[in-house]
């Protein structure tokens, strides 16, 4: 690393420690020329996906344009902006994760969706009408429906039951 004073080649590290929640080194060095001090921080440059949208066009995944989408469909809601910075960072590692160069818009959109079921289902509404391109309110009703059924589905899975011979909790009963 050149020194940022005199631009001499050589320094040494005098101190490093974990900065930014462990996602960067800051790291305290001293130039070997003219022995002043500086900082430099270190974090690891993850190359994201490049994202394929309908018309086959290319672009660089955008951290910030996830975000601002998904803050437009969370406007007014009572979502807290860790939880949407979660949610952004949650959906940049499964796109990290899977290892590819090019990933369609469609599946960002699904993330998204998916990440917005958890956080506020009317921020999820909001944005299914966009991403979906909604054309009537017979559309949003079936999108509804659709949630009000995904929502259904965790309680009538078959559970297994906690008490010993299978029997169900105040009743008696076993369990089919």
């Amino acid at each position: 690393m050149h020194c940022p004073f005199c631009a001499h080649e050589e320094t040494k590290v005098t101190d490093s420690r974990l900065a930014g929640g462990g996602a960067q080194i800051r790291r305290r060095r001293e130039c070997l020329s003219c022995g002043e001090r500086f900082t430099t921080f270190e974090s690891a440059e993850l190359v994201m996906p490049l994202v394929v949208k309908s018309d086959q066009s290319r672009e660089p995944f955008d951290q910030a344009k996830l975000r601002a989408g998904m803050e437009r469909a969370l406007q007014k809601r009572p979502v807290g902006s860790e939880a949407i910075d979660a949610a952004v960072g949650r959906i940049g590692h499964r796109l990290r994760s899977l290892g590819e160069r090019e990933v369609a818009a469609r599946l960002v959109g699904e993330l998204v969706m998916d990440e917005l079921h958890q956080l506020d289902e009317v921020a999820y509404v909001r944005f299914a009408s966009v991403y979906r391109s909604f054309q009537d309110v017979e559309a949003f009703r079936h999108e509804v429906e659709r949630l009000r059924h995904r929502q259904r589905q965790p309680a009538d899975r078959e559970q297994l039951s906690l008490l010993p011979g299978g029997a169900d909790a105040g009743t008696g009963e076993r369990r089919k």
